[in-house]
């Protein structure tokens, strides 16, 4: 079957709606172990960005307060190889100190790889530029699981749980298995014991994949390059998206001829596919199939060429952000 999608029915999308509906329910359910984070800080932390930034968030930074009360954003360096960055340099007081006063923050901490939806707070591994951050299928609603990438090693976004507390959990985990060391090992028990407590009595799940990302896998109607698939509008009709005329193995191939393209007449050859693709991506917006630019749109982006394919980055993260405003404006 060609890109590796199919179409999502209404009751697919009305799920959406009630998924949300108990997320905020949870979150208010919450409101009485919510975070001792002033409001005003609160408020700085999303305008900055521009998003919702969920409770969790919030709490993790005040566990590792407990951790270092001094440095919270290095709570994690020593011991785990976790640093808090991102919007939590907003809650450290760090962009105060910062020289330039016109700040990007939806670059900051941005990676090679992150398409819009990605947003990083927290880094590892400088070597292979490892981060998690939230995964967002709409911008103005609370991130839908917490992911996680290795810049270096590709475009891949890997599912970590949906907060924050369950990511490092499993990053622990690992690194548990990893660490032969006794004194070394028995720190990083003792955060995990620490860590798993403390999100136990604030009711945050542990698991993977909880129930609320399994509902959300169904309504992903093409998974992508990067493996975090996309979630697409679909109405009663089954207008919104559309399967491209390639498979992602097929869409890779023809990037890789083009990036490895000799001369540029060949380049301009290689390009052919794409076109044709580009022409296909106009018929589908006619009839309000958008969710096949979307995709094409961030395959292109997440290859990740630094040569003529690379210049689509911009222009493609453009068409993402627009199918995301076209998204947020529709009663479907």
């Amino acid at each position: 079957m060609t890109g590796g999608g199919k179409r999502r029915p209404r009751g697919a999308a009305g799920a959406a709606g009630e998924q949300q509906c108990e997320k905020n329910g949870d979150v208010k359910k919450r409101r009485s172990n919510q975070a001792d984070i002033p409001d005003s800080l609160r408020q700085e932390a999303e305008m900055c960005y521009r998003l919702k930034l969920p409770e969790d968030f919030y709490q993790f930074w005040k566990f590792c307060e407990e951790l270092n009360p001094e440095k919270p954003s290095d709570a994690l360096v020593s011991s785990v190889g976790l640093t808090l960055v991102g919007p939590y340099d907003i809650l450290a007081g760090k962009h105060k100190k910062a020289k330039s006063t016109d700040l990007n923050f939806n670059l900051h901490w941005r990676f090679f790889y992150d398409p819009p939806e990605f947003q990083t707070i927290l880094v590892g591994d400088s070597k292979t530029q490892y981060h998690m951050g939230y995964f967002r299928d709409v911008p103005d609603e609370l991130p839908v699981w917490v992911g996680a990438n290795e810049a270096k090693k590709g475009c891949a976004i890997s599912q970590a749980g949906d907060n924050v507390f369950a990511a490092v959990k499993l990053f622990l985990s690992k690194k548990l298995k990893e660490v032969t060391e006794k004194k070394k090992n028995a720190i990083l028990k003792d955060i995990d014991e620490k860590l798993t407590r403390t999100a136990k009595e604030l009711g945050y799940s542990l698991e993977q994949k909880t129930m609320k990302m399994k509902q959300r896998d169904k309504k992903v109607v093409t998974k992508a390059f990067h493996g975090a698939g996309l979630v697409v509008p679909v109405d009663k009709n089954d207008v919104g998206y559309r399967e491209l005329p390639e498979t992602n193995a097929n869409l890779k191939k023809i990037c890789k001829a083009i990036v490895d393209a000799p001369t540029d007449d060949e380049r301009l050859k290689a390009f052919a596919p794409i076109q044709e693709m580009l022409t296909l991506v106009q018929f589908a917006n006619d009839e309000c199939d958008y969710g096949m630019g979307y995709e094409l749109g961030m395959d292109l982006f997440c290859y990740g060429s630094h040569k003529k394919i690379g210049q689509q980055k911009s222009s493609w993260t453009t068409s993402s952000a627009a199918f995301c405003e076209w998204a947020k404006s529709c009663s479907l």
